[in-house]
């Protein structure tokens, strides 16, 4: 009779169903045989059972092998029931049972008969003489006592009976791994199809994936408001080198983690997203780039580029990180979780690594292991002694009623061969040698420790190994608790299980948090744009690139005048003191001119053109520092002035003046320097007045010096009570004593000579004053500049009526105003390289700087610790969390939905 498939839905996967949509079905199933005469040839399923019943209770507790022949077709025995199995690998359910039951008929002949039929008849007829003899042996062990003579034959009988049905066991196992890796070829060929785009339909959104999202930005989110994180994923946490990574890789198909000889190599934790796909490949978070996990080399560059990633996210002195590296595998047959590989537990703190480094690790465990919805894959070395284990304690105090915790044993190979005792094993399987409680336990094997080992050598060694272990033919160890496959079934269904118990309160407290915040921002903002962080960059470059645009509308007399004053400012002193001063102490116009001309070429040679370009940068600067700090009335937002002078600082230190201007600079300068001939009245005027502003300004600073030295004057005395020190009034009496010098010789020289300082000496001290040389001659320089300065003023006055003269070159006439000439000449070359930097500054530098904030803005913008550094405060902060919490809210409700549709 037929058997009703329903009970075994879980066996054919969900996308089977889908064929539905894409083959016509009727049309193949005229095409095959009549199921029903099929139905004929298979085995009386319901006498299976029976015989199974009758088998198990011959045999005592101890050796209950009958249960484990029905538990290893039942390889959700630990976790759930058959309806939520973890082969349901689709993230597109089926609720509607009249399409099942058609897809049932059509397809049970198509899967379950071919190739499988013969086996099945013939695990049939195994069992059925299995049954048989046991009846025998049963009836023998019955009989009186004059068949005790025959008890060391039964019980050999008994030994061969159960041997037989461990091989019969483990080749039904075999047989339902055939089964599913047929499946998953298929499967792999249908979503090769509709990858290629042959049924012309756009494809979803996995749903492992929309989870995967979610948690990365949970990650990135700061946990306050008391919404943590509290979404289930799978935690693996072990001893260093107890295997933890070898198992995440035999769960994820693929060679992907870097690998050491006993060195830590797990520096920061590690998630990875399981998912299923056409193709088997690895993608990181942030990266478009796709690694093929099928080839050698991509394997390779993988395992390159996450141990690269983990050694960048520690920061200098440390050994681990909190970072989180992102990674997603997808493949045909992978178990759809998310797993975190986290830093291997370590009891003792080597040379080279950090000091806080075991404490750091604890509290990176903790950190991921205290949520209440995590899965612990709490991994132990096996061929090590256990009272050796540290994570054990670690786990028992996070989860010490073992509610998610599931314990995997590995290196089961080498703890056979080294263990004296097998059933220290058994103790450790059935949870009994330590204090650490879990949902379940599985005993797996990752490979002979030889790193160049692929995956399928592994899976056969594995294989190979429970096949002929005792611990599985003497019943220590359960045919569902053994082998890397079991475990990821076991994982996979317990994760799905947690995420549709918790998802929907985890929604449900994000809702409430969205509330609180939109409230809090209503309140104290209500007139402000929720703009976050991202956003208001944005807007802040936009208001810098347009106050560097206004640099370009600044007229070019703004700029000529400020250039000019600024430049005479910075010169005036070197013009005044070595150029002026000492030509002006010549007896005649013929050297004064000679030594103008020489100190004007040496000071255009020398340093003329690079205070001009000096002066240049810095009016530019300042122009620029305008405009970025002037405030806009009440369009102007404090919170972007950081990230404002942000840019300028770093714009003006990228940018470097033109090298070649202070060669055409130098050029134009000493043209300009050369022409003594003053056109008409009007400039010599100005000449006039510019040499008066500049003397009266430097008259005006050397009085203010006197004052400094010789202190108040009498007026200022009576009429302030401000009295002299002793050392102004030294000073006073050597000003004094060198104000007769002068009365008494106009004509002076510049300088003392040193009989002249003994003579003012000595009639200081005859007056009981003790003065210093050095003193004298420091007042004295004050006292002739100020002298020097009025007897200039005087002569400006003087020249005023003197451009006849100069026009007949002062030919006959005892006026010489050579003075105003130098000083016509220094003002016509400002004139000139004001415009001329001017020139350069609209047609060039304006341009490179606003090409150089505009790279330092791009720059910003993809570094996000400079946002966070200069785009802060409470209003920042709460619009980001706003942000993050509506995004993760309405992920959650869209996985929730999706979730609800799979159901």
């Amino acid at each position: 009779m037929m058997p009703d498939l329903e009970e075994y839905k879980w066996i054919v996967p969900d996308f089977v169903w889908e064929l539905d949509e894409h083959i016509d079905f009727e049309k193949l199933m005229k095409a095959l045989p009549d199921a029903a005469d099929l139905a004929k040839l298979l085995p009386d399923f319901d006498k299976i059972g029976e015989s199974f019943t009758s088998l198990k209770g011959f045999f005592s507790p101890g050796y209950n092998l009958v249960s484990e022949v029905i538990g290893a077709s039942d390889l959700l025995l630990l976790l759930g029931s058959p309806g939520e199995t973890a082969f349901r690998a689709t993230d597109q359910g089926y609720d509607n049972d009249k399409q099942y039951k058609k897809m049932s008929r059509i397809l049970t002949p198509k899967f379950y008969f071919r190739g499988l039929l013969g086996e099945l008849i013939l695990l049939q007829q195994q069992i059925q003489q299995h049954e048989e003899e046991a009846r025998r042996a049963a009836g023998q062990c019955n009989m009186g006592s004059s068949q005790q003579k025959r008890k060391v034959s039964d019980k050999e009988k008994i030994d061969q009976l159960q041997e037989e049905l461990l091989r019969t066991q483990l080749k039904y196992q075999r047989m339902l791994e055939r089964l599913e890796k047929e499946n998953k070829e298929l499967r792999k060929l249908v979503l090769q199809r509709d990858d290629k785009g042959i049924h012309q339909r756009k494809l979803k959104k996995s749903l492992i994936d929309m989870y995967s999202e979610v948690l990365d930005i949970l990650s990135d989110y700061d946990a306050s408001y008391n919404t943590q994180d509290h979404l289930p994923r799978v935690v693996v946490v072990g001893d260093q080198s107890a295997g933890k990574t070898s198992v995440l890789e035999m769960i994820a198909q693929a060679r992907i983690f870097p690998r050491g000889s006993g060195e830590m190599m797990t520096r920061s934790p590690v998630k990875v997203t399981l998912s299923e796909g056409p193709h088997h490949v690895a993608l990181f978070k942030d990266s478009s780039r796709e690694f093929d996990l099928t080839k050698e080399e991509d394997l390779a560059a993988l395992r390159n580029e996450i141990e690269i990633r983990m050694r960048n996210s520690v920061k200098e002195g440390c050994t681990v990180s909190t970072e989180t590296i992102s990674l997603s595998v997808k493949g045909p047959g992978l178990q759809r979780m998310v797993l975190v590989d986290l830093p291997g537990v370590i009891s003792t703190v080597t040379s080279g690594m950090a000091p806080d480094t075991k404490e750091t690790i604890f509290s990176i465990s903790k950190a991921y292991m205290q949520n209440p919805n995590a899965i612990i894959l709490c991994i132990q070395d096996g061929s090590v002694d256990a009272e050796r284990s540290i994570v054990t304690d670690l786990v028992s105090q996070m989860d010490p009623q073992g509610k998610r915790t599931i314990f995997v044993l590995t290196k089961v190979d080498l703890a056979e061969k080294n263990v004296a005792s097998p059933s220290r094993i058994q103790q450790i399987i059935e949870g009994k040698l330590f204090p650490m409680k879990a949902l379940g336990y599985f005993a797996v094997v990752t490979g002979k420790g030889n790193s160049s080992e692929s995956i399928d050598s592994i899976k056969e060694y594995e294989e190979e190994f429970f096949q002929n272990s005792k611990l599985l033919k003497t019943c220590m160890l359960k045919a569902h608790q053994v082998t890397t496959k079991n475990l990821s079934l076991a994982v996979s269904d317990c994760f799905w299980k947690m995420v549709r118990e918790s998802v929907e309160q985890q929604a449900d407290a994000f809702k409430a948090t969205r509330f609180n915040l939109e409230t809090e921002w209503k309140n104290n903002y209500p007139r402000l744009r929720e703009l976050d962080r991202n956003e208001l960059f944005e807007k802040a470059k936009n208001e810098i690139l347009d106050e560097v645009i206004s640099l370009t509308q600044v007229t070019p007399k703004h700029w000529e005048e400020i250039l000019q004053k600024t430049l005479w400012e910075r010169v005036s002193t070197h013009v005044i003191e070595n150029i002026y001063l000492p030509a002006a102490q010549t007896m005649n116009s013929g050297t004064f001119n000679t030594t103008v001309d020489i100190k004007l070429k040496q000071w255009t040679d020398k340093q003329l053109p690079n205070k001009a370009v000096e002066v240049a940068w810095e009016t530019l600067q300042e122009e620029f520092s305008r405009f970025m700090t002037e405030q806009k009335g009440k369009e102007h937002d404090d919170i972007f002035d950081k990230l404002k002078q942000a840019v300028k600082e770093e714009s003006i230190k990228r940018h470097k003046w033109n090298e070649r201007a202070e060669d055409s600079l130098r050029v134009i300068q000493h043209n300009a320097l050369e022409d003594r001939s003053i056109s008409d009245k009007q400039q010599w005027d100005a000449a006039i007045h510019f040499m008066e502003e500049t003397l009266q300004s430097r008259l005006k600073d050397t009085e203010s010096v006197i004052e400094d030295m010789v202190g108040p004057d009498w007026k200022k005395r009576w009429l302030y009570w401000i009295g002299r020190t002793k050392e102004q009034n030294i000073r006073n009496e050597t000003k004094n004593e060198l104000e007769k010098l002068i009365k008494c010789n106009e004509e002076h020289a510049a300088y003392l000579a040193n009989d002249e300082v003994t003579t003012v000496r000595k009639n200081l001290e005859a007056r009981g004053i003790t003065v210093d040389p050095c003193l004298i001659k420091d007042t004295w320089h004050q006292i002739y500049r100020r002298y020097f300065l009025k007897t200039a003023l005087n002569h400006c006055n003087l020249c005023r009526r003197g451009f006849y003269y100069y026009q007949r070159h002062f030919v006959d006439s005892e006026l010489e105003c050579n003075d105003i000439v130098l000083f016509w000449r220094i003002q016509r070359m400002l004139a000139i390289t004001a415009n001329t930097l001017r020139q350069q500054l609209t047609n060039t530098e304006v341009r490179r700087l606003e090409k150089n904030v505009k790279e330092v803005l791009e720059d910003f913008a993809e570094d996000n610790e400079k946002k966070v550094k200069l785009l802060t405060g409470k209003r920042v902060q709460l619009a980001e969390d706003l942000k993050k919490v509506r995004e993760i809210q309405e992920k959650l409700e869209a996985f929730i939905e999706a979730l609800h549709q799979e159901k």
